[in-house]
């Protein structure tokens, strides 16, 4: 049976990816989708995510979410909006967003759930920390959370601090600290699993629209990343989204350490910082399976079987 999936996005280039692997990959069930305020303003997000899955032919339900953090008003997006933009360079969408918001779909799917529905967000965190606030026994429910997140090398929108977390650190802090098997993808693993200008171009001659799709986003990430984050080798981008969806299919495309990690929510300097005790310096006992490395050639070759599908 495919594993059942549930992905809280902020679509988002990267978001778009994942989105296509989860929906394509015959191991997969995409459940759902919900949208959260991150990469570009929430109502943005609910449009691509729409638009991505009219795109591959896939009728997925999309629900959106949170419009602000649990606790910032002052939140600003410039560094994501760099990379992205607000509107993926695909046709409108013709699809039409549920009507529940989807805080509420989230409680009401894991309640109604045999706790067989992995939750993946691959945004900030405001969705998932306020359904857990709002109905504390869905996480029994969850069997694991597999967030794409986080940094302990450096940051990308700080010195400290990677963006998903930084965008709402009170939220990634409930989520990191509920109890429940977390894995995480952080800028440590998906910086070193990059898709370059060859890769989009083998996309491309797939023919499938997934794989055209694939190749027309990240193309814009990585005219983004070389004028502004530019990587070890120019021409090429993370896709870190992807990376912790083929996570799902195949654990062996990271390589992760069970350590014990939270969020800093009060530092002058590392607000949204993940703090990562990988000598066991401190009190709390390990709760993340925190990636350190990826196998970029395994990534691109999942990244190809899989969106190399249709619908």
């Amino acid at each position: 049976m495919p594993q059942r999936v549930i992905l809280d996005v902020d679509t988002g280039t990267d978001d778009a990816v994942a989105l296509m692997v989860a929906a394509l990959s015959p191991d997969l069930e995409l459940v759902g989708a919900t949208t959260v305020n991150g990469n570009t303003l929430v109502h943005f997000c609910t449009e691509n995510t729409l638009r991505v899955f009219d795109y591959i032919g896939k009728q997925i339900p999309v629900f959106e979410g949170m419009s602000m953090p649990l606790s910032r008003p002052d939140f600003v997006r410039d560094v994501a909006s760099a990379i992205h933009g607000d509107l993926l360079d695909l046709p409108p969408a013709t699809s039409k967003k549920q009507p529940q918001h989807a805080v509420d779909w989230l409680i009401d799917t894991y309640m109604a759930s045999d706790g067989d529905i992995i939750l993946v967000p691959v945004g900030p965190l405001t969705n998932i920390a306020a359904a857990i606030r709002k109905e504390p026994r869905i996480v029994e429910k969850i069997p694991e959370i597999v967030i794409m997140g986080g940094a302990h090398e450096h940051g990308n929108c700080t010195p400290s601090a990677e963006f998903n977390i930084w965008a709402d650190p009170e939220a990634a802090r409930i989520v990191v600290n509920c109890g429940r098997p977390i894995r995480m993808i952080p800028l440590d693993a998906t910086h070193r699993a990059l898709i370059d200008h060859a890769d989009c171009a083998r996309f491309r001659e797939l023919g499938s629209p997934a794989a055209i799709a694939t190749a027309v986003v990240v193309e814009r990430r990585i005219s983004g990343y070389d004028a502004t984050q530019p990587m070890h080798r120019l021409g090429a981008a993370p896709v870190h989204d992807a990376l912790a969806v083929c996570a799902i299919l195949d654990p062996s495309v990271v390589t992760t350490h069970f350590i014990h990690v939270d969020v800093e929510v009060r530092g002058e300097l590392t607000d949204g910082r993940t703090v990562c005790d990988f000598k066991g310096r401190g009190k709390g006992k390990p709760n993340v399976h925190f990636a350190t490395d990826a196998d970029e050639p395994k990534f691109v070759r999942m990244l190809s079987d899989i969106l190399g599908r249709t619908a």
